[in-house]
């Protein structure tokens, strides 16, 4: 698959973009943070968008 044809989640911590990457093969579809600071709400970006919520 070319890297261009990767699937795209928007990431609903920072609201980024991030592409499919192949340790998330089996979970691509409970995936919804692109990292873990998102995750965890360390990410600056995460942190200002859950303030807003």
């Amino acid at each position: 698959m070319k890297k261009s044809n990767l699937p795209t989640k928007v990431c609903v911590a920072c609201a980024r973009p991030f592409v499919w990457r192949k340790k998330w093969e089996r979970d691509w579809d409970r995936v919804l943070y692109c990292s873990d600071a998102c995750r965890r709400g360390v990410h600056p970006l995460a942190r200002r968008n859950t303030k807003t919520r």
